[in-house]
């Protein structure tokens, strides 16, 4: 590494970030833009009064991007961004590290978590492609061909939505549900609960013991969630370490009493992983959703934010929001 940097150091590097589809920016100490490539010129566009990282983040992240430009020292974590025009956020990688002259560079990289289920995907799509030209070669074995297509067509759909890690359905099944309990409620006007839980000091668990033990914790802390939540509920992984429970025809006080549960379950859970035995606790924020108020999004919201608001107070307990 350190020779590359030698043999680039001579070359003028303006071509090879305008190239780069990371997002790369030059701040002062204190977090001000002071320059950046074109793959972060859409994100500074969009908000031309800005002149502060931290504002480019949503509000709930803005202490802690404060707080990282403080400390002066370098950071890497993954979070939501929007960084180009289209009024999206997506998961992105962000590395933040310091210069002798006090200056510090900031990185932003989008993430493409899902590529590996796409390329499955893809995999088994071409499967049935097969099936289907071999079948208008030989009637004989059409009907074997079909049921193996059929076959191969229902695991597609089932890989496309189940998270690889934690056998949850994924993020854009769980959004998915949740647009659709959402609607359901508000025709029937019955109630509607939802609760964000976050794993207290994750990134400290990947420090510490690899982030295949960290996988490992997740994947068995996903499954207590499942297991411990009444049959209509749902659970997904919403992101990271961020699950997302939703609880059809129940109000704040039934919602208020699993998250209590789940807080103590883990709390006294010992998770058995080889030789290491890891504890963790949980942060939970709990909303109902509000007929004629709320939309998923807002009500989504609001649940994250309690959630966050339950980490401020110490975390390892819960937070409900009228």
């Amino acid at each position: 590494m350190k020779k590359l940097v030698e043999i680039l150091s001579t070359y003028d590097l303006e071509k090879i970030f305008g190239h780069l589809h990371a997002g790369i920016v030059l701040l002062e100490k204190d977090g001000t833009l002071v320059s950046w490539n074109p793959a972060f010129e859409a994100r500074v566009k969009m908000a031309a009064s800005t002149r502060r990282l931290d504002e480019l983040f949503p509000s709930k992240d803005r202490e802690g991007i404060r707080e990282k430009l403080s400390n002066r020292m370098q950071e890497n974590w993954i979070g939501e961004f929007q960084i180009d025009d289209t009024d999206i956020s997506v998961v992105c990688e962000f590395l933040l590290f310091p210069l002798p002259d006090e200056r510090l560079v900031f990185i932003a990289e989008r993430i493409e978590s899902e590529s590996t289920l796409k390329e499955v995907v893809e995999k088994l799509m071409r499967q049935v492609k097969l099936f289907q030209i071999e079948s208008e070669f030989t009637k004989k074995l059409a009907r074997n061909k079909q049921i193996e297509m059929e076959a191969v067509m229902v695991q597609a759909q089932e890989v496309a939505q189940v998270d690889p890690l934690t056998f949850l359905i994924n993020r854009r099944m769980i959004v998915k549900e949740l647009q659709d309990e959402v609607l359901r409620a508000q025709r029937y006007d019955s109630l509607l609960s939802v609760s964000v839980v976050d794993v207290d000091h994750f990134k400290a668990i990947n420090d510490e013991y690899g982030h295949p033990i960290g996988d490992e914790v997740l994947r068995q802390v996903a499954h207590q969630l499942r297991d411990s939540v009444r049959h209509p509920d749902i659970v997904g992984r919403y992101g990271g370490e961020e699950f997302l429970i939703l609880l059809p025809s129940s109000g704040l006080r039934a919602a208020a009493e699993q998250a209590a549960r789940l807080c103590k379950l883990m709390r006294e859970t010992v998770i058995k992983v080889k030789e290491h035995s890891v504890k963790v606790t949980l942060s939970i924020g709990v909303a109902q959703l509000k007929i004629g108020t709320d939309t998923w999004d807002s009500l989504l919201k609001r649940a994250d934010n309690a959630m966050f608001e339950a980490k401020n107070n110490g975390r390892d307990c819960w937070i409900v929001v009228e």
